[in-house]
């Protein structure tokens, strides 16, 4: 099992920058990969980033990749999102999310924390 916190979502211009983290708990929860998804209003729910458990591999979506720095640290269990350069398009409610195997597949992730709001804009 594995429980997952996410913190750090709120409003900033476009252009700005914010960071989130998601503590992660529970008897695995150092094993596991841990990825970013978002869900925007009346929209699916898509990949952002992934992390493996080391820490050595990440991928990004086409979308972010360049403006968003995914990382983990494996002795306070917490992953981050570092977004930078932040668009309106970007407005979503972020959710961090956790697998046993490094994957972009939402319907393969297990467990997924409550989400956090980010808002940018214009």
């Amino acid at each position: 099992q594995v429980q997952l916190v996410e913190s750090g979502g709120g409003l900033v211009q476009a252009g700005g920058s914010l960071r989130l983290a998601c503590a992660a708990s529970g008897d695995a929860a150092s094993r596991v990969a841990l990825g970013w998804f978002r869900q925007a209003p009346g929209k699916e729910r898509e990949f952002v980033a992934v992390i493996s458990w080391s820490g050595a591999n990440t991928f990004y979506s086409d979308s972010v990749k360049g403006r968003f720095t995914i990382s983990r640290d494996n002795a306070k269990n917490t992953v981050y999102l570092q977004m930078n350069s932040l668009k309106p398009e970007d407005t979503a409610v972020y959710y961090c999310a956790a697998d046993r195997t490094y994957n972009i597949f939402r319907q393969d992730y297990d467990y997924w924390g409550q989400g956090t709001q980010v808002t940018v804009s214009s």
